[in-house]
């Protein structure tokens, strides 16, 4: 019992009695590594929530190999089935207007005025459709073909047939990024355009109110959640507090970032790099690189202390 409820900890800071033996210049290595590895994310971290406006979106967009469809479904609205069509549009729309108005306590003119900025973003949202008509229609064309080829089971053993697959899906997607682009930032201005209908007074009270994508797991929530991780994980690796739970986060992080982008290229746009970072961080995690020069030593020192050799057994 007592090694079951110890197992997490000692998980925490690296398994066994003691690190591999090593010697002082291996030691040291690891210890280099681990800080490199550790200030790469937290000043990765930093920058993101300083600067505030950091998207996936881009990157998870732009996925390609076997898994390109299940990293960009990660992407809102991707495919712009809910941008394009108008009745769900209306209705997060309608959703937002009626947020508005219960965060800042509307009254009965500003409610009005909030209607009146719906009926205007619907209004020029509809006129998008209608420039975009054309190339809104190949999109679709360009949906049925590839439809059709993913039905024929002779297209996955022939690399020049899938990579006719490939070309057709960018440039169909070309097709749709200029209308979802115009209507994302029509929605834009719409968020500010609502958020500006409160008095300064109400702005200081309730603080600005963001149009939030529907609920889910997408890149809205992945922004907000990775300048933290890439902190947390940085602060750990420089500290050498629970390496090895760290560093495996680290390298499932930079390990989806490398299939997201798999087969690699070559050139500094090349995903290489994150998948020689992430087996750097599954050498830290291995060797508890934490408890050379780490609080991890002092934390497995207590463990040891504590518990003494009878669960120390390898």
């Amino acid at each position: 019992m007592r090694n079951i409820l110890l197992f997490p900890l000692r998980l925490c800071v690296g398994w066994g009695l003691s690190p591999r033996l090593l010697g002082l210049i291996g030691a040291t290595m690891l210890v280099l590594l681990r800080l490199t590895v550790g200030w790469h994310f937290y000043s990765e971290g930093l920058d993101k929530y300083q600067k505030g406006n950091w998207d996936a979106a881009p990157f998870f967009a732009n996925a390609r190999g076997p898994l390109a469809d299940h990293f960009q479904k990660l992407v809102w609205d991707s495919d712009g089935n809910i941008r394009r069509d108008m009745d769900q549009s209306m209705l997060y729309l309608a959703m937002f207007r009626d947020q508005v108005a219960n965060h800042y306590g509307f009254d009965e003119k500003q409610i009005n005025q909030a209607q009146k900025n719906y009926a205007t973003v619907v209004e020029l949202q509809q006129q998008v459709f209608v420039d975009y008509k054309q190339d809104l229609d190949e999109y679709d064309l360009g949906a049925l073909r590839e439809e059709a080829m993913d039905a024929d089971p002779m297209r996955d053993g022939v690399a020049s047939l899938r990579g006719q697959r490939d070309t057709i899906r960018r440039e169909r997607v070309g097709k749709l990024k200029p209308a979802l682009a115009e209507i994302s930032q029509l929605w834009e201005n719409y968020e500010a355009n609502q958020n500006a209908v409160a008095t300064p007074a109400q702005q200081e009270a309730s603080g600005y109110l963001q149009f939030e994508a529907p609920l889910g797991m997408h890149t809205g929530t992945i922004n907000r959640f990775v300048p933290y991780f890439d902190i947390a994980v940085g602060l750990c690796l420089l500290l050498g507090f629970f390496t090895p739970v760290a560093a495996l986060a680290a390298a499932g992080f930079l390990g989806s970032v490398f299939l997201s982008q798999y087969p690699p290229v070559t050139g500094p746009a090349s995903s290489n790099y994150q998948l020689i970072e992430c087996m750097a961080c599954l050498v830290l995690a291995g060797t508890a690189a934490g408890r050379f020069a780490g609080l991890d030593y002092f934390l497995h020192l207590i463990i040891r202390k504590t518990y003494g050799h009878r669960v120390e057994v390898e």
